[in-house]
């Protein structure tokens, strides 16, 4: 028997970048302030002092207003910079769009002078995805960068998706980490009860 789940995922990945390249850019638009606003609603996110974001690229749930509204709100944001070298990543707080230039595929990460998050334990983590399953495992485009994150993370994490880019099921092997909370435009799945 083939144990080897990465066709499997890299086809929910393919299905997954399809549907979302064929969103009209204003009904995507639609749909990201619906899912931002959810989670903005989130007990979670509610209490938390400290959000870890990511900066969306264009087939992602936009977090550009999420980000914003969580500096409005007075919070801590800290989002991510891949280090090259070893395929992890660290996060850094960031207190305006100023502190942020393109990184590893050019996706805006946290500029050098930006501190390290000292401490995650009040925060919780918006964890992107292309696809994600009701128990909470996702797949992203498949370097493991959240998933080495997530292995040391204890806060919250939640997952941002559109509804048509939720799977059945996604396989799954010993390294990936599901998250506890999935947000689409119309479900909030809570995966750990």
């Amino acid at each position: 028997m083939n144990d080897d789940i990465r066709p499997i995922k890299q086809q929910i990945r393919q299905r997954a970048i399809a549907l979302r390249k064929e969103m009209k850019r204003s009904d995507k638009q639609k749909l990201d302030f619906k899912i931002a606003n959810k989670v903005l609603g989130l007990w979670k996110y509610r209490e938390s002092p400290c959000i870890l974001l990511y900066c969306s690229t264009l087939l992602e749930v936009d977090t550009r207003y999420l980000i914003e509204r969580t500096w409005a709100l007075g919070k801590t944001v800290a989002l991510p910079r891949c280090r090259k070298d070893t395929n992890d990543m660290g996060f850094f707080i960031v207190r305006s769009w100023e502190d942020l230039e393109p990184g590893m595929l050019s996706v805006l990460e946290p500029k050098e002078h930006c501190l390290p998050l000292p401490d995650h334990t009040a925060s919780i983590c918006i964890v992107p995805g292309l696809a994600f399953d009701r128990a909470g495992y996702r797949t992203g485009y498949g370097k493991g960068y959240y998933d080495r994150h997530l292995s040391t993370y204890r806060g919250t994490t939640i997952g941002l998706s559109y509804g048509c880019c939720m799977e059945e099921e996604i396989p799954h092997g010993r390294y990936d980490r599901k998250v506890d909370i999935i947000v689409t435009e119309n479900d909030t799945y809570f995966c750990n009860n």
